[in-house]
């Protein structure tokens, strides 16, 4: 299963584009910070990751403002054909 959940803040945003198609497509960086336990012991995470927003959620999200705090639901594709590098695909973004 390929399935992701986050929450973050965005910290970059790129404009609304469109593909050759018509569908619009919304990328933005999110940083996520949080404190886990491995092994018994504290283990401080920081991290940024693109993620994209595709068709209505796109447009929905075009309106987010830089700092805000979100929760997105997806899952993770590489960049583009057999990269090593990936995205977060989102299928569900909430404010906080």
């Amino acid at each position: 299963m390929n399935r992701l959940e986050v929450q973050g803040q965005v910290v970059e945003l790129s404009p609304l584009r469109y593909t050759p198609s018509g569908v619009p497509v919304l990328e933005f960086l999110l940083s996520h910070e949080s404190e886990v336990i491995e092994a018994g012991q504290p283990r401080r995470i920081t991290l940024s990751i693109t993620v994209v927003a595709m068709a209505d959620l796109a447009q929905m999200t075009s309106t987010i403002s830089l700092g805000r705090s979100v929760n997105v639901q997806g899952f993770l594709a590489p960049v583009r054909k057999d990269s090593q590098k990936f995205r977060l695909h989102a299928q569900r973004i909430e404010q906080i």
